[in-house]
Protein backbone atom coordinates (compact mmCIF):
# COMPACT_ATOMS: atom_id res chain seq x y z
CA UNK A 1 0.00 0.00 0.00
CA UNK A 2 0.69 3.63 -0.40
CA UNK A 3 2.32 4.82 3.15
CA UNK A 4 1.12 7.97 5.06
CA UNK A 5 4.22 9.55 5.15
CA UNK A 6 3.47 13.48 4.11
CA UNK A 7 3.37 15.59 7.23
CA UNK A 8 1.38 18.73 7.48
CA UNK A 9 3.91 20.97 6.48
CA UNK A 10 4.15 19.24 3.13
CA UNK A 11 0.96 19.50 2.02
CA UNK A 12 0.53 23.00 3.03
CA UNK A 13 3.81 24.03 0.89
CA UNK A 14 2.64 21.46 -1.75
CA UNK A 15 -0.95 23.80 -2.08
CA UNK A 16 1.04 27.08 -1.70
CA UNK A 17 4.18 26.71 -4.00
CA UNK A 18 3.97 22.92 -5.57
CA UNK A 19 2.55 24.24 -9.09
CA UNK A 20 4.77 27.58 -9.32
CA UNK A 21 7.04 27.05 -12.17
CA UNK A 22 7.65 27.68 -15.82
CA UNK A 23 4.05 29.24 -16.89
CA UNK A 24 4.23 31.83 -14.03
CA UNK A 25 7.84 32.31 -14.06
CA UNK A 26 8.78 32.16 -17.57
CA UNK A 27 5.25 31.36 -20.19
CA UNK A 28 3.76 34.73 -17.87
CA UNK A 29 6.78 36.92 -20.81
CA UNK A 30 5.05 35.07 -23.68
CA UNK A 31 1.44 35.85 -22.38
CA UNK A 32 2.24 39.34 -21.98
CA UNK A 33 3.46 39.85 -25.32
CA UNK A 34 0.33 38.05 -26.47
CA UNK A 35 -2.48 39.53 -24.42
CA UNK A 36 -1.18 42.71 -23.20
CA UNK A 37 -1.25 43.37 -19.23
CA UNK A 38 -4.61 44.05 -18.85
CA UNK A 39 -5.11 40.43 -20.89
CA UNK A 40 -3.01 38.69 -18.19
CA UNK A 41 -4.31 40.12 -15.11
CA UNK A 42 -7.93 39.34 -16.41
CA UNK A 43 -6.90 35.60 -17.74
CA UNK A 44 -5.46 34.76 -14.45
CA UNK A 45 -7.75 36.14 -12.73
CA UNK A 46 -10.39 34.39 -14.33
CA UNK A 47 -8.22 30.88 -14.24
CA UNK A 48 -7.56 31.19 -10.67
CA UNK A 49 -11.09 31.86 -9.69
CA UNK A 50 -12.13 28.69 -11.60
CA UNK A 51 -9.13 26.75 -10.16
CA UNK A 52 -9.89 28.20 -6.28
CA UNK A 53 -13.38 26.25 -7.42
CA UNK A 54 -11.53 23.25 -7.83
CA UNK A 55 -9.63 22.80 -4.76
CA UNK A 56 -12.75 23.98 -2.99
CA UNK A 57 -14.51 20.93 -4.47
CA UNK A 58 -11.81 18.18 -4.57
CA UNK A 59 -10.96 19.06 -1.10
CA UNK A 60 -14.69 18.50 0.28
CA UNK A 61 -14.37 15.07 -1.32
CA UNK A 62 -10.50 14.10 -0.59
CA UNK A 63 -11.31 14.89 3.14
CA UNK A 64 -14.41 12.36 3.36
CA UNK A 65 -13.08 10.21 0.47
CA UNK A 66 -9.28 10.11 1.16
CA UNK A 67 -8.72 7.51 -2.08
CA UNK A 68 -5.38 6.60 -3.92
CA UNK A 69 -5.83 7.96 -7.12
CA UNK A 70 -7.62 11.22 -5.87
CA UNK A 71 -10.43 12.58 -8.09
CA UNK A 72 -9.38 9.68 -10.91
CA UNK A 73 -11.22 7.15 -8.18
CA UNK A 74 -13.94 9.69 -7.65
CA UNK A 75 -14.96 10.56 -11.66
CA UNK A 76 -15.21 6.53 -11.35
CA UNK A 77 -17.44 6.64 -8.44
CA UNK A 78 -19.06 9.61 -8.89
CA UNK A 79 -19.56 10.07 -12.72
CA UNK A 80 -19.19 6.97 -15.11
CA UNK A 81 -15.91 4.34 -14.85
CA UNK A 82 -15.58 4.69 -18.36
CA UNK A 83 -15.21 8.46 -18.09
CA UNK A 84 -12.75 7.96 -15.26
CA UNK A 85 -10.91 5.45 -17.39
CA UNK A 86 -10.43 8.72 -19.84
CA UNK A 87 -9.58 11.23 -17.26
CA UNK A 88 -7.37 8.47 -15.37
CA UNK A 89 -5.44 8.14 -18.76
CA UNK A 90 -5.98 11.60 -20.08
CA UNK A 91 -3.81 12.81 -16.62
CA UNK A 92 -1.13 10.58 -16.59
CA UNK A 93 -0.30 10.92 -20.19
CA UNK A 94 -0.76 15.11 -19.45
CA UNK A 95 1.83 14.43 -16.91
CA UNK A 96 4.11 11.94 -18.79
CA UNK A 97 4.73 14.52 -21.80
CA UNK A 98 5.10 17.58 -19.63
CA UNK A 99 7.86 15.85 -18.13
CA UNK A 100 10.59 15.94 -21.43
CA UNK A 101 9.00 19.22 -21.58
CA UNK A 102 10.26 20.61 -18.23
CA UNK A 103 13.36 18.71 -18.03
CA UNK A 104 14.10 20.80 -21.77
CA UNK A 105 13.00 24.27 -19.90
CA UNK A 106 15.37 23.17 -17.10
CA UNK A 107 18.63 23.34 -19.61
CA UNK A 108 17.56 26.13 -21.45
CA UNK A 109 17.11 28.45 -18.49
CA UNK A 110 20.63 27.13 -17.55
CA UNK A 111 22.07 28.88 -20.59
CA UNK A 112 21.17 31.99 -19.28
CA UNK A 113 24.50 32.06 -17.53
CA UNK A 114 27.48 31.88 -20.31
CA UNK A 115 28.76 28.33 -20.56
CA UNK A 116 30.29 25.73 -22.64
CA UNK A 117 28.49 23.05 -21.64
CA UNK A 118 26.28 21.67 -24.41
CA UNK A 119 22.09 21.49 -24.04
CA UNK A 120 22.88 17.72 -23.50
CA UNK A 121 24.44 17.27 -20.95
CA UNK A 122 21.95 19.69 -18.93
CA UNK A 123 19.25 17.71 -19.71
CA UNK A 124 21.12 14.38 -18.39
CA UNK A 125 22.03 16.20 -15.30
CA UNK A 126 18.44 17.30 -14.37
CA UNK A 127 16.61 13.88 -15.66
CA UNK A 128 19.44 12.06 -13.55
CA UNK A 129 18.31 14.53 -10.30
CA UNK A 130 14.44 13.92 -10.78
CA UNK A 131 15.41 10.33 -10.93
CA UNK A 132 17.71 10.13 -8.00
CA UNK A 133 14.95 12.05 -5.52
CA UNK A 134 12.43 9.81 -6.57
CA UNK A 135 14.39 6.48 -4.60
CA UNK A 136 13.11 7.87 -1.82
CA UNK A 137 9.77 8.09 -2.38
CA UNK A 138 7.02 10.38 -1.14
CA UNK A 139 8.98 11.25 1.49
CA UNK A 140 12.15 12.41 -0.87
CA UNK A 141 8.99 14.43 -3.09
CA UNK A 142 7.53 16.01 -0.11
CA UNK A 143 10.53 17.22 1.52
CA UNK A 144 12.06 18.73 -2.42
CA UNK A 145 8.59 20.27 -2.88
CA UNK A 146 8.26 21.87 0.86
CA UNK A 147 11.96 23.26 0.70
CA UNK A 148 11.93 24.34 -3.31
CA UNK A 149 8.22 25.68 -2.52
CA UNK A 150 10.12 28.23 0.50
CA UNK A 151 12.30 29.25 -2.09
CA UNK A 152 9.83 29.84 -4.47
CA UNK A 153 7.31 31.81 -2.12
CA UNK A 154 10.61 34.09 -0.77
CA UNK A 155 11.50 35.16 -4.19
CA UNK A 156 8.59 36.12 -5.52
CA UNK A 157 7.37 37.95 -2.32
CA UNK A 158 10.91 39.37 -2.43
CA UNK A 159 10.14 40.45 -6.08
CA UNK A 160 6.79 41.65 -5.32
CA UNK A 161 8.10 44.21 -2.84
CA UNK A 162 11.19 45.04 -5.17
CA UNK A 163 8.73 46.07 -7.90
CA UNK A 164 6.44 48.43 -5.85
CA UNK A 165 9.58 50.05 -4.90
CA UNK A 166 10.96 50.41 -9.01
CA UNK A 167 6.98 51.19 -10.25
CA UNK A 168 7.33 53.95 -7.22
CA UNK A 169 10.69 55.23 -9.21
CA UNK A 170 13.33 54.16 -6.66
CA UNK A 171 15.15 52.15 -8.71
CA UNK A 172 19.06 52.83 -9.57
CA UNK A 173 19.42 56.09 -11.64
CA UNK A 174 20.93 54.24 -14.90
CA UNK A 175 18.34 51.87 -14.66
CA UNK A 176 14.68 52.51 -16.66
CA UNK A 177 12.86 53.20 -13.21
CA UNK A 178 15.02 55.73 -11.93
CA UNK A 179 11.43 57.60 -11.90
CA UNK A 180 7.73 56.99 -11.29
CA UNK A 181 6.35 54.86 -13.64
CA UNK A 182 2.79 54.29 -12.31
CA UNK A 183 0.77 53.00 -14.95
CA UNK A 184 2.80 54.47 -17.73
CA UNK A 185 2.60 51.06 -19.87
CA UNK A 186 -0.85 50.32 -19.41
CA UNK A 187 -1.17 53.67 -22.16
CA UNK A 188 1.56 53.44 -24.10
CA UNK A 189 2.10 50.80 -26.13
CA UNK A 190 -1.76 50.01 -24.28
CA UNK A 191 -3.47 47.55 -21.94
CA UNK A 192 -4.33 45.35 -24.56
CA UNK A 193 -1.78 43.86 -27.41
CA UNK A 194 -4.40 42.08 -29.91
CA UNK A 195 -7.27 42.77 -28.89
CA UNK A 196 -10.26 40.09 -27.91
CA UNK A 197 -8.01 37.63 -29.70
CA UNK A 198 -5.15 38.36 -27.67
CA UNK A 199 -7.01 37.81 -24.38
CA UNK A 200 -8.54 33.99 -25.97
CA UNK A 201 -4.93 33.49 -26.70
CA UNK A 202 -3.45 33.96 -22.80
CA UNK A 203 -5.89 31.58 -21.22
CA UNK A 204 -3.86 28.11 -22.49
CA UNK A 205 -0.68 29.84 -20.60
CA UNK A 206 -2.88 30.58 -17.57
CA UNK A 207 -4.09 27.25 -17.19
CA UNK A 208 -0.52 25.45 -17.48
CA UNK A 209 0.90 27.78 -14.98
CA UNK A 210 -1.94 26.05 -12.56
CA UNK A 211 -1.83 22.98 -13.57
CA UNK A 212 -0.73 20.79 -10.68
CA UNK A 213 -3.02 22.28 -8.12
CA UNK A 214 -4.65 18.97 -7.88
CA UNK A 215 -2.36 17.03 -6.53
CA UNK A 216 -3.16 18.46 -2.89
CA UNK A 217 -6.50 16.19 -3.57
CA UNK A 218 -4.12 13.25 -4.83
CA UNK A 219 -1.88 13.94 -1.75
CA UNK A 220 -4.76 13.08 0.80
CA UNK A 221 -4.38 9.29 0.27
CA UNK A 222 -0.73 9.83 1.53
CA UNK A 223 -1.40 12.16 4.62
CA UNK A 224 -2.04 10.77 7.80
CA UNK A 225 -5.11 12.74 8.61
CA UNK A 226 -6.56 14.37 6.09
CA UNK A 227 -9.50 16.29 8.04
CA UNK A 228 -7.10 17.87 10.31
CA UNK A 229 -4.47 19.19 7.25
CA UNK A 230 -6.55 19.07 4.44
CA UNK A 231 -8.63 22.49 4.59
CA UNK A 232 -5.60 24.70 5.06
CA UNK A 233 -3.69 23.39 2.09
CA UNK A 234 -6.84 24.05 0.74
CA UNK A 235 -7.43 27.41 1.73
CA UNK A 236 -4.16 28.45 1.34
CA UNK A 237 -5.09 28.01 -2.56
CA UNK A 238 -6.25 31.17 -2.20
CA UNK A 239 -3.63 33.05 -0.87
CA UNK A 240 -1.48 31.41 -3.22
CA UNK A 241 -3.26 32.79 -6.34
CA UNK A 242 -3.94 36.02 -4.94
CA UNK A 243 -0.36 36.91 -3.58
CA UNK A 244 1.58 35.11 -5.90
CA UNK A 245 0.25 35.56 -9.06
CA UNK A 246 -2.24 38.28 -9.27
CA UNK A 247 0.11 40.51 -7.43
CA UNK A 248 3.31 39.65 -8.88
CA UNK A 249 2.04 39.38 -12.76
CA UNK A 250 -0.21 43.19 -12.01
CA UNK A 251 3.51 44.57 -11.15
CA UNK A 252 4.72 43.35 -13.96
CA UNK A 253 2.27 44.19 -15.95
CA UNK A 254 3.24 47.62 -14.51
CA UNK A 255 7.15 47.14 -15.28
CA UNK A 256 6.99 46.25 -18.38
CA UNK A 257 5.61 46.87 -21.77
CA UNK A 258 3.92 44.35 -23.93
CA UNK A 259 6.68 44.94 -26.82
CA UNK A 260 9.65 44.75 -24.84
CA UNK A 261 12.50 43.33 -27.23
CA UNK A 262 13.21 40.17 -24.78
CA UNK A 263 9.55 38.81 -24.41
CA UNK A 264 9.29 36.10 -27.04
CA UNK A 265 6.23 35.50 -29.05
CA UNK A 266 4.83 32.51 -28.30
CA UNK A 267 7.52 30.88 -25.95
CA UNK A 268 10.43 31.93 -24.05
CA UNK A 269 14.09 31.75 -22.36
CA UNK A 270 15.29 31.94 -18.84
CA UNK A 271 16.08 35.71 -21.10
CA UNK A 272 12.47 36.23 -21.43
CA UNK A 273 10.94 35.69 -18.09
CA UNK A 274 9.69 38.32 -17.13
CA UNK A 275 10.88 38.51 -13.67
CA UNK A 276 14.74 38.39 -14.66
CA UNK A 277 13.71 41.15 -17.70
CA UNK A 278 12.80 43.63 -14.75
CA UNK A 279 15.73 43.13 -12.98
CA UNK A 280 17.98 43.27 -16.16
CA UNK A 281 16.48 46.94 -17.06
CA UNK A 282 16.30 48.18 -13.38
CA UNK A 283 20.24 47.44 -13.53
CA UNK A 284 20.04 46.02 -9.81
CA UNK A 285 22.94 43.27 -10.22
CA UNK A 286 22.97 39.73 -8.04
CA UNK A 287 18.95 39.40 -8.27
CA UNK A 288 18.56 38.58 -11.73
CA UNK A 289 21.03 35.40 -11.03
CA UNK A 290 19.36 34.52 -8.07
CA UNK A 291 15.51 33.82 -9.80
CA UNK A 292 16.89 32.63 -12.19
CA UNK A 293 17.86 29.94 -9.68
CA UNK A 294 14.85 29.87 -8.49
CA UNK A 295 13.63 29.30 -11.78
CA UNK A 296 15.72 26.09 -12.65
CA UNK A 297 14.72 24.96 -8.92
CA UNK A 298 10.83 25.01 -9.99
CA UNK A 299 11.35 23.30 -13.20
CA UNK A 300 13.17 20.53 -11.51
CA UNK A 301 9.84 20.49 -8.70
CA UNK A 302 7.24 20.55 -11.28
CA UNK A 303 9.33 17.43 -12.91
CA UNK A 304 8.79 15.76 -9.25
CA UNK A 305 5.32 16.53 -9.64
CA UNK A 306 5.11 15.11 -13.29
CA UNK A 307 6.19 11.54 -11.73
CA UNK A 308 4.28 11.49 -8.05
CA UNK A 309 1.26 12.95 -10.25
CA UNK A 310 1.15 10.58 -13.10
CA UNK A 311 2.54 7.55 -11.36
CA UNK A 312 -0.04 7.23 -8.25
CA UNK A 313 -2.64 7.76 -11.04
CA UNK A 314 -1.53 5.28 -12.91
CA UNK A 315 -0.96 2.54 -10.23
CA UNK A 316 -4.99 3.98 -9.38
CA UNK A 317 -5.73 2.60 -12.65
CA UNK A 318 -3.88 -0.51 -12.37
CA UNK A 319 -5.89 -0.92 -9.22
CA UNK A 320 -9.35 -1.07 -10.71
CA UNK A 321 -8.49 -3.05 -13.63
CA UNK A 322 -8.06 0.12 -16.13
CA UNK A 323 -4.37 -0.76 -16.01
CA UNK A 324 -2.05 -3.55 -16.93
CA UNK A 325 -1.79 -5.38 -13.11
CA UNK A 326 2.29 -4.67 -12.92
CA UNK A 327 1.30 -1.21 -12.23
CA UNK A 328 -0.15 -1.67 -9.13
CA UNK A 329 2.86 -2.88 -7.66
CA UNK A 330 4.01 -0.83 -4.33
CA UNK A 331 7.36 -1.85 -2.64
CA UNK A 332 8.06 -1.97 0.95
CA UNK A 333 9.29 1.94 0.62
CA UNK A 334 5.57 2.80 -0.37
CA UNK A 335 6.83 3.30 -4.11
CA UNK A 336 4.48 2.37 -6.76
CA UNK A 337 7.92 1.40 -8.30
CA UNK A 338 6.90 0.07 -12.21
CA UNK A 339 4.32 3.48 -12.58
CA UNK A 340 6.84 5.52 -11.46
CA UNK A 341 9.29 3.82 -14.07
CA UNK A 342 6.71 4.06 -17.06
CA UNK A 343 6.42 8.15 -16.22
CA UNK A 344 10.44 8.44 -16.30
CA UNK A 345 10.75 6.29 -19.40
CA UNK A 346 9.15 9.57 -20.97
CA UNK A 347 11.91 11.63 -19.61
CA UNK A 348 14.33 10.93 -22.44
CA UNK A 349 11.76 12.69 -25.34
CA UNK A 350 13.77 15.82 -24.20
CA UNK A 351 16.58 15.34 -26.22
CA UNK A 352 14.31 15.50 -29.48
CA UNK A 353 15.23 18.85 -28.76
CA UNK A 354 19.04 18.21 -29.58
CA UNK A 355 17.29 17.22 -33.23
CA UNK A 356 17.62 21.28 -34.64
CA UNK A 357 15.21 20.75 -37.87
CA UNK A 358 12.44 18.87 -35.86
CA UNK A 359 12.61 19.72 -32.40
CA UNK A 360 10.28 22.67 -32.34
CA UNK A 361 7.73 20.60 -34.11
CA UNK A 362 7.88 17.49 -31.94
CA UNK A 363 7.36 19.89 -28.59
CA UNK A 364 4.71 21.78 -30.52
CA UNK A 365 2.74 18.38 -30.53
CA UNK A 366 3.51 17.53 -27.31
CA UNK A 367 2.37 20.99 -25.79
CA UNK A 368 -0.76 20.43 -27.38
CA UNK A 369 -1.41 17.06 -25.95
CA UNK A 370 -0.86 18.38 -21.92
CA UNK A 371 -2.58 22.39 -22.99
CA UNK A 372 -5.78 21.71 -22.77
CA UNK A 373 -5.62 18.46 -20.45
CA UNK A 374 -5.56 20.26 -17.42
CA UNK A 375 -9.13 22.04 -18.49
CA UNK A 376 -10.86 18.51 -18.73
CA UNK A 377 -9.47 17.67 -15.50
CA UNK A 378 -10.36 20.76 -13.56
CA UNK A 379 -14.07 20.53 -15.05
CA UNK A 380 -14.03 16.66 -14.13
CA UNK A 381 -13.52 17.59 -10.67
CA UNK A 382 -15.77 20.33 -10.68
CA UNK A 383 -18.40 18.09 -12.30
CA UNK A 384 -17.73 15.08 -9.91
CA UNK A 385 -18.54 17.29 -6.40
CA UNK A 386 -21.79 18.07 -8.45
CA UNK A 387 -23.18 14.41 -8.70
CA UNK A 388 -21.48 13.70 -5.12
CA UNK A 389 -23.33 16.99 -3.54
CA UNK A 390 -26.58 15.60 -5.57
CA UNK A 391 -26.54 11.55 -4.55
CA UNK A 392 -25.33 13.26 -0.94
CA UNK A 393 -29.52 14.85 -0.61
CA UNK A 394 -30.83 12.01 -2.74
CA UNK A 395 -29.33 9.63 -0.47
CA UNK A 396 -30.75 11.38 2.69
CA UNK A 397 -27.81 13.00 4.08
CA UNK A 398 -27.55 16.65 5.32
CA UNK A 399 -24.16 19.09 4.16
CA UNK A 400 -24.01 19.72 8.03
CA UNK A 401 -22.61 15.96 8.28
CA UNK A 402 -20.01 17.02 5.89
CA UNK A 403 -16.45 17.72 7.80
CA UNK A 404 -15.02 20.49 5.16
CA UNK A 405 -17.51 22.19 2.73
CA UNK A 406 -17.02 24.12 -0.25
CA UNK A 407 -16.48 27.72 -0.20
CA UNK A 408 -19.75 28.73 -2.42
CA UNK A 409 -20.78 24.84 -2.02
CA UNK A 410 -22.50 23.26 -4.93
CA UNK A 411 -23.24 26.80 -7.36
CA UNK A 412 -19.37 27.74 -6.75
CA UNK A 413 -18.55 23.99 -8.93
CA UNK A 414 -21.35 24.87 -11.36
CA UNK A 415 -19.77 28.34 -11.93
CA UNK A 416 -16.35 26.55 -12.56
CA UNK A 417 -17.74 24.05 -14.65
CA UNK A 418 -19.14 26.82 -17.19
CA UNK A 419 -16.23 28.60 -16.97
CA UNK A 420 -14.24 25.67 -18.13
CA UNK A 421 -16.09 25.20 -21.34
CA UNK A 422 -16.37 28.94 -22.14
CA UNK A 423 -12.58 28.95 -22.20
CA UNK A 424 -12.81 25.89 -24.29
CA UNK A 425 -14.98 28.21 -26.52
CA UNK A 426 -11.92 30.80 -26.22
CA UNK A 427 -9.30 28.37 -27.45
CA UNK A 428 -11.15 27.01 -30.23
CA UNK A 429 -12.09 30.65 -31.70
CA UNK A 430 -8.22 31.32 -31.75
CA UNK A 431 -7.72 27.70 -32.96
CA UNK A 432 -9.75 28.76 -35.90
CA UNK A 433 -8.62 32.50 -36.02
CA UNK A 434 -5.63 32.68 -34.89
CA UNK A 435 -3.94 36.36 -33.77
CA UNK A 436 -1.78 36.68 -37.46
CA UNK A 437 -5.15 36.01 -39.58
CA UNK A 438 -6.92 32.64 -40.66
CA UNK A 439 -5.17 30.86 -42.97
CA UNK A 440 -5.97 29.97 -46.50
CA UNK A 441 -4.37 26.56 -46.76
CA UNK A 442 -7.15 24.06 -45.02
CA UNK A 443 -3.71 22.14 -43.99
CA UNK A 444 -2.51 24.62 -41.85
CA UNK A 445 -6.03 25.48 -40.43
CA UNK A 446 -6.53 22.07 -39.11
CA UNK A 447 -3.16 21.54 -38.21
CA UNK A 448 -3.55 24.66 -35.92
CA UNK A 449 -7.09 23.69 -34.37
CA UNK A 450 -5.16 20.53 -33.61
CA UNK A 451 -2.20 21.99 -31.98
CA UNK A 452 -4.87 23.37 -29.51
CA UNK A 453 -7.31 20.71 -29.21
CA UNK A 454 -5.70 17.49 -29.43
CA UNK A 455 -6.41 17.11 -25.58
CA UNK A 456 -10.09 16.82 -26.99
CA UNK A 457 -9.56 13.74 -29.48
CA UNK A 458 -7.49 11.73 -26.67
CA UNK A 459 -10.27 12.35 -24.08
CA UNK A 460 -13.00 11.07 -26.60
CA UNK A 461 -11.03 8.15 -27.66
CA UNK A 462 -10.10 6.93 -23.98
CA UNK A 463 -13.70 7.25 -23.41
CA UNK A 464 -14.73 5.11 -26.29
CA UNK A 465 -12.27 2.62 -25.49
CA UNK A 466 -13.21 2.74 -21.54
CA UNK A 467 -16.99 2.28 -22.33
CA UNK A 468 -16.40 -0.61 -24.99
CA UNK A 469 -14.16 -2.28 -22.71
CA UNK A 470 -16.02 -2.44 -19.69
CA UNK A 471 -19.79 -1.47 -21.20
CA UNK A 472 -20.39 1.12 -18.40
CA UNK A 473 -23.18 3.91 -17.70
CA UNK A 474 -23.51 6.97 -15.61
CA UNK A 475 -24.58 6.04 -12.37
CA UNK A 476 -27.67 7.63 -10.91
CA UNK A 477 -27.58 9.56 -7.68
CA UNK A 478 -29.56 6.77 -5.63
CA UNK A 479 -26.71 4.20 -6.95
CA UNK A 480 -23.85 6.39 -6.28
CA UNK A 481 -21.60 4.60 -3.61
CA UNK A 482 -21.32 7.03 -0.42
CA UNK A 483 -20.23 5.03 1.94
CA UNK A 484 -17.46 2.17 0.49
CA UNK A 485 -13.64 4.41 1.63
CA UNK A 486 -15.31 6.67 3.82
CA UNK A 487 -13.25 8.53 6.72
CA UNK A 488 -16.17 10.47 8.55
CA UNK A 489 -19.26 8.84 10.30
CA UNK A 490 -20.11 12.54 12.27
CA UNK A 491 -24.05 13.00 12.79
CA UNK A 492 -25.94 16.48 12.48
CA UNK A 493 -25.59 16.76 15.91
CA UNK A 494 -22.37 15.89 16.45
CA UNK A 495 -21.06 18.45 13.92
CA UNK A 496 -23.52 21.20 14.77
CA UNK A 497 -21.54 20.34 18.49
CA UNK A 498 -18.37 20.84 17.39
CA UNK A 499 -19.28 23.62 15.37
CA UNK A 500 -20.94 25.21 18.48
CA UNK A 501 -17.22 25.05 20.42
CA UNK A 502 -15.57 26.82 17.30
CA UNK A 503 -18.10 29.57 17.11
CA UNK A 504 -17.26 29.98 21.43
CA UNK A 505 -13.61 31.12 20.53
CA UNK A 506 -12.06 34.01 20.36
CA UNK A 507 -12.26 36.61 17.61
CA UNK A 508 -8.80 36.60 16.66
CA UNK A 509 -8.71 32.63 16.44
CA UNK A 510 -11.84 32.69 14.45
CA UNK A 511 -10.53 35.06 12.12
CA UNK A 512 -6.90 32.78 11.96
CA UNK A 513 -9.08 29.56 11.17
CA UNK A 514 -11.62 31.15 8.61
CA UNK A 515 -8.42 32.47 6.68
CA UNK A 516 -5.45 30.02 6.88
CA UNK A 517 -6.97 27.05 9.03
CA UNK A 518 -9.67 24.30 8.83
Amino acid sequence: MLQQKMKPRHLQMIAVGGSIGTGLFIGSGGALAVGGPAALLLDWIIIGFMVLMTCQAIGEMAILYPLSGGFYALAVRMLDPAWGFAMGWNYVLQWAVVLPLEITAAGITVSYWPNNVPLGAWITIFFLAIVAINVFGTLGYAEEEFWSSCLKLFVVVMFIFIAVVLNAGGGPKDGDYGSYVGGRYWQDPGAFAHGFPGVCAVFVTAAFSFAGTELVGLAASETPNPRKTMPSAIKNTFWRITIIYILSLLMIGLLLPYNDENLLFGGGTAAASPFVRVLDRAKIPGINHLINVTICISVLSIGLSCVYGGSRTLAALAETGYAPKIFAYVDKSGRPLWAVVFVLAFGPLAYVNLAQDSADEVFAWLLALSGLSTLFTWGSIMLCHIRFRKAWKVQGHSVEELPFRAMFGVWGSWIGLILVFLVLLAQGYIAIWPIDGMSSDSATVAENFFKVYLALPVVIACYVIGYVWKRTTPQRAHEIDLDTGRKSWYTVEQMREYRAELAAQPWWKKTYRILFSG
